[in-house]
C-alpha cells in the first residue's frame, strides 16, 4: 500500500458517494435516516466548503478506500462539530487508517477551536463503534443537533481538551 490522506477534490465526489454507499450496504445499514440516502453524498467537495469543515480522503494508488471528516452539524451545542462519513472499504480496515483519519479530524477540530466532536451511528456499525470508544468518545442517551439521521441510534462526545 502506498497511502495518502488528503483534503477532499470535487474529482473525488463520485468515488466518495460509492464508497459510503457501498460500506453502509455492506454492513446492511443502508437504510433511511442514514448517509446512504443524504443528497451531500454525492458531491461531499462542496459540503466541505464550510469555513469550519473538513473532509479528508485516503488515497491508495489512485483509488480512494477512505474518507471523513468534521462539519457544525446545525443545533450542536456551541463549540462542538460532528464527526462525519467516516467510512474505509475493508482493504483499508486494521491498518490503523481510521485512526490516523479521526486524529486528523481532531487536530483540525482543535485548530477551528470546538471543545468537543460529536458522532450518530448505529449498531450495524459496532466495529466503528469500538473503535470510537478506544479513541475515547462516550455514549449519550440522545442525540444532539440535527443531522437529519433518525437511522442512527448510537451517539457519542468525545473532549477534545
Amino acid at each position: 500500500m502506498q497511502v495518502i490522506i488528503r483534503p477532499i477534490q470535487e474529482a473525488d465526489d463520485a468515488a466518495v458517494g460509492k464508497l459510503i454507499k457501498n460500506v453502509l450496504t455492506e454492513f446492511k445499514a443502508n437504510k433511511p435516516g442514514t448517509a446512504y440516502f443524504d443528497e451531500s453524498t454525492n458531491h461531499l467537495s462542496i459540503l466541505f466548503k464550510d469555513s469550519k469543515s473538513a473532509y479528508w480522503v485516503v488515497e491508495d494508488q489512485d483509488r480512494i478506500i477512505g474518507g471523513g471528516g468534521i462539519f457544525p452539524t446545525a443545533g450542536l451545542p456551541g463549540a462542538t462539530c460532528e464527526l462525519v462519513k467516516l467510512y474505509l472499504y475493508p482493504e483499508a480496515r486494521g491498518k490503523g487508517l481510521g485512526k490516523a483519519l479521526m486524529d486528523k479530524c481532531f487536530e483540525k477540530a482543535v485548530e477551528f477551536g470546538y471543545k468537543n466532536i460529536y458522532l450518530e451511528s448505529m449498531p450495524e456499525l459496532n466495529q466503528a463503534v469500538n473503535m470510537y470508544e478506544k479513541m475515547g468518545f462516550v455514549h449519550q442517551c440522545s442525540a444532539l443537533g440535527d443531522s437529519g439521521h433518525f437511522g442512527c441510534d448510537i451517539w457519542m462526545v468525545k473532549s477534545l481538551l
